[in-house]
């Protein structure tokens, strides 16, 4: 009998979630609404609302098959603990609450997910570490056992294997590249720190560039003519693709912070390769080259020409999904 696992993955405005058996390939999926539930209080009906509507689709399948497990990606979250704690954008206190104990603000997501699917295996990441496990499974990672992950999206998240494991620490929320510290006193971070590597390099951190660049620089650029609120990153890849010498600044000072990043994680890791993975990471050559230059202009010299800068292998397919039910085939492989 065919095995397939769900695959979940929670954002701040919907979750999406599908069947996916142990190549990768795509069986159903669906999605229901996050934000629909946005309090804490709101945390059982999703939870109810997310069930119901795994089990519609599974029911919806025309062939028998064996759940293996139910892996979920969600911000915020602990695998060792199956816990989501304290999200920045779900299950917040409702305005007019007073009781803000943070303990209601951790969700035993594996454990609630698990009973409503009769204790099936139920596991929990963050969904940087999914996107990780996913490259592992289904991706260009396949073999290696020692790589990093950088997803640039709306922020930088990131995930670590080392020896063939994903790298949690003993809290479970190690892997955090897009929090540290490269600007001290830098621009100010949702973290609330300043400075941090991710206010530099992803789709927010280089609409910021781009604005500090059209201050400093004097030369023409179409990104003069587009108002800060209609402006995203998109943009400054089709100008710099014709040229443009702000938007093509953009990219050599993000590929700066992002390889000089790199070069200390290949000192502590030692990886085989990175990949990038995410929005940012589909400017290809213009993201890619400047990375790849101060990476090895910072590298320890006997790191230099050894790590291989690499585009993941799951970009274009639904890598969220697939990412999240790849847990549960890792599990399986231990």
């Amino acid at each position: 009998m065919k095995k397939l696992a769900i695959g979940v993955d929670i954002g701040g405005i919907n979750t999406a979630f599908g069947l996916v058996d142990e190549n990768g390939d795509l069986y159903a999926e669906s999605v229901i609404s996050t934000k629909k539930y946005p309090y804490v209080t709101d945390y059982p009906a999703y939870i109810a609302d997310l069930c119901s509507s795994m089990r519609a689709l599974a029911d919806s399948l025309s062939f028998d098959y064996e759940l293996a497990g139910i892996g979920i990606g969600a911000p915020n979250a602990n695998f060792h603990q199956g816990t989501v704690e304290m999200p920045a954008n779900l299950w917040k206190f409702a305005p007019d609450e007073t009781d803000t104990d943070d303990n209601r603000r951790i969700f035993r997501l594996a454990a609630d997910i698990s009973q409503c699917f009769g204790g099936v295996k139920t596991l929990v990441t963050n969904d940087a570490n999914a996107a990780t496990i996913g490259e592992m499974v289904y991706g260009n990672a396949k073999g290696m056992r020692d790589f990093a992950m950088v997803t640039l999206g709306t922020g930088l998240g990131s995930g670590f294997v080392s020896n063939g494991e994903m790298i949690y620490g003993h809290d479970g929320f190690a892997g955090e590249l897009g929090h540290v510290i490269v600007e001290r006193n830098g621009r100010e971070c949702g973290c609330g720190r300043r400075g941090c590597l991710e206010t530099y390099v992803s789709a927010t951190g280089i609409k910021r560039t781009a604005f500090e660049l059209m201050a400093r620089m004097t030369a023409p650029s179409k990104l003069r003519d587009i108002a800060y609120n209609d402006f995203d990153a998109s943009m400054i890849s089709a100008a710099a693709e014709q040229g443009d010498p702000i938007a093509l600044e953009c990219f050599r000072v993000t590929g700066e912070m992002l390889g000089r990043a790199l070069a200390d994680v290949v000192t502590v890791t030692s990886p085989e390769a990175i990949f990038l993975f995410g929005g940012l990471s589909k400017a290809g050559k213009l993201i890619f080259e400047p990375t790849q230059w101060y990476m090895e202009e910072n590298m320890l010299f006997v790191f230099k020409n050894k790590v291989k800068l690499l585009p993941s292998g799951i970009q274009n397919k639904n890598a969220a999904i697939l990412g999240a039910s790849a847990l549960i085939w890792q599990s399986e492989q231990k």
